[in-house]
């Protein structure tokens, strides 16, 4: 699949420039025959906040869109989510911020099973569906904190 092709080029782009990178998204998609929406696509769909991510898009001159992964001790990604995760999420969010925990090494696969079982749909089905993102935001608080601890 192409996006995932074009996001697997951009994660090795930023593994090789020490996590920021500066792309033009023209220059991009030409070399990889496609065009700049899709690339815009994919850095708006995968790096993403809750992913690790800063994106900063620059107009004029060519316009780059600047790229940065945030380099965070434990306790910092752990405050970090704490804080993100605001008064309420949905499970694709929830998951988001699951699989950078893992992809990080501040949990493991057993504690990301863990938690995404315990946060998901089927695990709140005995509360109404517009009360359920509050409960996991209140759920995945408290896991943060034993997880800080």
């Amino acid at each position: 699949m192409l996006a995932d092709h074009i996001a697997k080029l951009i994660e090795e782009m930023l593994d090789e420039s020490g996590g920021a990178l500066e792309l033009q998204r023209n220059e991009m998609a030409n070399r990889l025959g496609c065009v700049p929406s899709q690339i815009s696509y994919v850095i708006t769909s995968r790096f993403t906040p809750e992913r690790g991510y800063i994106i900063e898009s620059r107009r004029g001159g060519g316009g780059c869109i600047r790229i940065v992964k945030k380099q965070m001790h434990k306790s910092e990604y752990l405050m970090h989510f704490f804080y993100a995760i605001g008064n309420e999420i949905d499970e694709r969010e929830t998951a988001a911020y699951l699989k950078n925990l893992l992809d990080n090494s501040i949990i493991n696969e057993r504690e990301y099973k863990m938690a995404y079982s315990a946060l998901s749909s089927a695990a709140l089905s005995g509360i109404t569906p517009e009360g359920r993102g509050k409960i996991r935001a209140d759920v995945f608080r408290h896991i943060i904190l034993a997880l800080m601890s």
